[in-house]
């Protein structure tokens, strides 16, 4: 068994990824599932309702999270509000985060670097995080540089963000 396919093994023992899995097999294709599941987040983390966040794939080292762009969203001209850009960052990157850190294991936001691209064009936004590799957890602390894309309806990425995540071993 290579390193690659331990560190996935030992991801897809979270506690969060194997919920998100048995959710899937709800009615209508995991439809009422991913609901739930994404209404589940937002009662653990309630700031992250205000972008009223829609969990579409989740699994370890990818998340994808979908939200309207509707009015109570946007800034002075109209746009999805950059702040509303960084809160669906947070949540592909955390909820993406929780699914791919072992049960041995704990995480913490430490820190986040935003560019804002361009405006977002009307239509929902997408938030993709894509993890390049599942590193290995072991004794020791470590950084995890989480890439973000917020992509507007034509599949531009508006605002990219890198998150930080603090992963140390629980105490024990």
């Amino acid at each position: 068994m290579t390193a690659d396919t331990t560190a996935v093994q030992t991801a897809e023992s979270a506690p969060t990824f194997k919920l998100w899995k048995k959710m899937q097999e709800m009615p209508l294709g995991g439809l009422v599932g991913s609901w739930l599941f994404s209404q589940g987040i937002c009662f653990k983390a309630p700031y992250f309702r205000t972008v009223r966040p829609q969990i579409k794939e989740l699994r370890p080292g990818l998340c994808r999270v979908t939200a309207p762009n509707r009015r109570g969203m946007h800034n002075h001209i109209g746009t999805y509000h950059a702040i509303a850009s960084c809160n669906m960052a947070e949540v592909a990157a955390g909820v993406m985060t929780e699914a791919t850190v072992p049960p041995t294991h704990r995480w913490i936001p430490a820190g986040m670097t935003v560019e804002y691209n361009a405006k977002a064009s009307k239509g929902a936004v997408m938030a993709v995080t894509r993890l390049e590799e599942i590193p290995e957890f072991g004794d020791e602390k470590f950084d995890l540089i989480v890439p973000v894309d917020v992509l507007d309806a034509n599949g531009i990425a508006f605002v990219t963000a890198r998150i930080t995540m603090y992963i140390s071993p629980k105490k024990r």
